[in-house]
């Protein structure tokens, strides 16, 4: 007498599968990638890239949107990344401190942990720079300069991982910076207009004026071909060995499909010929590491920054 009961019953929910809408497939609506910097730079640049493909792949609007941060806080670009749903509709474009360590100082919004990394697709040929008048072409010749004469350092922020590191490196060398400042933009003019004796600032920043600079030092774990002759900062300071790069992070909480959908785009743009154009051109290495390689060189990053931070407390 209960078979009657359960066909109906079964009738009753494939007739409500029939009736309920389907999930909607993803992307269905435009998609914003947040770079938390102004236009210009190379992560700016492959961003725009992957989103150019990621509209051609998926037939919706996609597009970067600038958030620069006044010098790095507290990260509005992150903050919108991490107060946005779940859904893959709002993605991050982040240097290693959003992920980091963004955490960690004080931004209830990036509190706890907010990101996982889709992917990292590029390591910044970052540099220290000065002009090329300064007294000094050294790290060494720096550091005997300024136990003298007030030094002023230009960053992007100092929370930020380049100027954590630059910082660092004066401890180990015995001197302090007379004076630092962040900028929303470091390139030839700082250096130029005597806002700032010394910047750390990507290669690509000051490629136009590169025989006017002196590049002191790379951030990076291999030299910059455009700047073969310049120590990297685990030659000058192998405790400090630390690369700059650029990922693609979404919150906890977004589904696996969607990851996949926009990792299968970024693969194919980051190995494209534009792409590696653009390495070829400025010294970056523009490549893809998937998101569990990309978890793991987090968590190394935040080893290393533990050292740096112990330096500089």
């Amino acid at each position: 007498m209960k078979t009657p009961h359960l066909l109906g019953g079964g009738l009753a929910l494939a007739m409500a599968a029939i009736a309920a809408p389907a999930a909607a497939e993803y992307p269905q609506k435009p998609v914003s990638f947040i770079v938390p910097w102004p236009p210009g730079d190379l992560e700016d640049v492959l961003t725009r890239m992957i989103a150019e493909d990621f509209a051609a792949e998926y037939g919706v609007s996609a597009a970067v949107v600038n958030k620069p941060g006044g010098g790095g806080g507290p990260f509005p670009g992150a903050i919108d990344v991490a107060t946005a749903p779940a859904d893959g509709y709002t993605i991050g474009s982040f240097v290693p401190a959003v992920s980091v360590i963004g955490h960690e100082i004080g931004i209830d919004e990036l509190s706890p942990e907010k990101f996982d990394p889709i992917g990292i697709f590029l390591t910044y040929p970052f540099v220290i720079a000065t002009s090329s008048d300064a007294p000094y072409s050294t790290m060494d010749e720096l550091a005997a300069h300024a136990m003298e004469n007030d030094v002023a350092l230009g960053h992007f922020g100092d929370v930020l991982t380049p100027t954590q590191v630059t910082k660092a490196l004066a401890a180990v060398k015995g001197f302090s910076w007379g004076s630092d400042a962040a900028f929303d933009a470091l390139d030839c003019n700082t250096l130029a207009s005597g806002d700032a004796d010394v910047i750390n600032t990507t290669l690509q920043l000051i490629l136009p004026c590169l025989d006017d600079v002196k590049v002191l030092v790379s951030i990076a774990g291999e030299r910059i071909s455009k700047v073969p002759d310049t120590p990297t900062i685990g030659e000058v300071e192998a405790s400090l060995d630390i690369a700059l790069w650029n990922g693609l992070f979404v919150t906890k909480e977004t589904p696996q499909d969607v990851r996949d959908k926009i990792a299968a785009v970024a693969i194919k743009t980051v190995m494209s010929d534009r792409a590696q154009e653009v390495a070829e051109t400025t010294g970056a290495l523009v490549y893809w590491m998937d998101a569990d390689a990309s978890a793991a060189l987090i968590e190394t990053d935040k080893a290393t920054l533990a050292t740096i931070g112990g330096l500089i407390e």
